[in-house]
């Protein structure tokens, strides 16, 4: 008979049991195979809890330099592959636990004082995601950095801004492109405020009731650098609200990843036009020779569904649950950890893919010349010069849009005879506001598109990244 108390499932729990579990359930219940990608917070974990167990006197010093020693060879032998993981254990905790035991003896068995695997759990996925934000915020800092570069770089392109993907008054692309700036500052955030409510310290509220043992949570706050504990013991194991509140903030990311991949694969077709995007961010196709499929941005796309999915699935797995932890928590780290994943694959990617984007401003500008796009310009003129009521001089512009589009032309290539049929008050004065370039430079209002308003954001978002 094994000496090891955590060699199989019957013994790890504890003699209570009279026959081993099935290979069946071991396959079924087991998180291996996906949770020990939380080694290193476990360990991490670990050691903040020794320290203030040795710092209590709940073990001896001797102790403390063993689960140290044991714990850096096992960190080690995780590194270089060697580590065995094992079935049987069930998940990253007792493998962990159970070599360290075998290194280091009576020292790793006493590691688990005033502990249990609810709020061991719940503290390595905390210190796990808390590490997974900082990368999130630092590659959506990079990537509004570079829409901020492509903005800049296209202050005075002029394009169609479109409404009901209609044209509908000129934009420029730098001020086309600063708004999704403005969605991924928005993004950085709410991941911001989300780590906040994740870096709170379960440990210490062990099963569900929390421990008799004399405990120092705050001393391991502290030390794993954390804003502070979780007040309840019941909510501390059970609670899963900051990897839902973390999900729908990546999902609202990547909505904003896939509203720029709609405009970007619509942009790149030859019915648009508008811009091109390095090859290595596009593939070809088996039979046709001439295409250029914007695969990325596609996929970005298709890949949102799957983390607001996640967002949908973790919903549904808590709202049934009562109080204090059950197993179907363990469904919780799969979504989780895909979720981070994709979003982290798609910023990264989206970083160098933007770089890369390039405009077509002939064709910008010749979609921006189509539609009437100047007609609004046209009726805030007649206010604005002529003062006549804004409700009349729709009507004017709606009767001037009218002949244009009977005689095949575009607003601004009326005549003033043929504006002056419509509304003798206007004078040679309207074809300024009318031409795409006088349309941009009124509006410069705080937000507008005219480019010295883009080149004010511009500076703004470069301030507030730098800082």
């Amino acid at each position: 008979m094994s000496h090891d108390p955590l060699a199989n499932k019957a013994n790890a729990w504890s003699a209570l049991f009279a026959e081993p579990v099935s290979e069946l359930v071991q396959r079924y219940t087991a998180s291996v195979g996906f949770d020990q990608r939380l080694w290193a917070a476990d360990i991490q974990g670990s050691l903040a809890h020794a320290e203030m167990l040795h710092a209590q006197g709940l073990i001896s010093a001797q102790d403390w330099a063993d689960i140290q020693r044991g714990m850096a060879q096992i960190r080690e032998e995780i590194a270089s592959g060697q580590f065995e993981w094992k079935l049987a254990l069930e998940d990253v905790h007792l493998n962990l636990e159970a070599r360290l035991t075998e290194l280091v003896g009576q020292a790793g068995k006493r590691l688990h004082t005033g502990r249990s695997r609810n709020d061991q759990v719940a503290t390595d996925v905390r210190l796990w995601l808390r590490g997974e934000i900082d990368g999130l915020l630092t590659l959506l800092t990079q990537l509004q950095a570079v829409l901020v570069e492509r903005a800049e770089a296209n202050a005075e392109v002029v394009m169609p801004g479109f409404t009901h993907l209609q044209v509908a008054q000129p934009v420029t692309l730098g001020h086309h492109l600063l708004a999704y700036v403005e969605m991924f500052a928005r993004d950085h955030e709410r991941l911001s405020d989300v780590r906040r409510r994740v870096n709170r310290l379960p440990l210490g509220a062990a099963a569900l009731a929390g421990t008799p043992y004399p405990l120092d949570r705050e001393r391991v706050a502290r030390t794993l650098g954390m804003d502070g504990v979780c007040q309840n013991s019941l909510d501390a194991v059970s609670d899963r609200d900051f990897a839902i509140e973390f999900t729908a903030a990546a999902s609202l990311a990547m909505v904003h990843i896939s509203r720029l991949s709609e405009e970007l694969v619509l942009w790149m077709s030859q019915n648009f036009g508008f811009v091109t995007l390095p090859d290595r961010f596009c593939t070809g196709s088996s039979i046709m020779p001439q295409k250029k499929n914007p695969d990325v941005p596609e996929l970005a796309r298709g890949k949102t569904g799957r983390v607001v999915g996640h967002l949908m699935g973790l919903i549904t797995l808590m709202k049934g649950q009562p109080l204090a932890y059950n197993k179907d928590n363990q469904e919780d780290k799969e979504p989780l950890f895909d979720t981070v994943d994709t979003l982290r694959d798609t910023l990264r990617i989206f970083v160098d893919m933007m770089a890369g984007l390039q405009a077509r401003p002939e064709n910008l500008r010749a979609a921006a010349q189509r539609g009437h796009a100047t007609a609004t310009d046209l009726a805030d003129y007649l206010v604005r010069e002529k003062g006549i009521p804004f409700r009349d001089a729709h009507e004017t512009v709606a009767h001037a849009v009218r002949l244009a589009s009977e005689r095949g032309l575009e607003l601004a290539a009326l005549s003033l005879e043929d504006l002056q049929a419509i509304e003798p008050r206007i004078g040679a004065d309207v074809f300024g506001p009318l031409s795409l370039e006088g349309s941009l430079a009124a509006r410069k209002v705080l937000g507008g598109t005219a480019p010295e308003q883009v080149r004010a954001q511009v500076a703004r978002h470069k301030a507030r990244l730098a800082g």
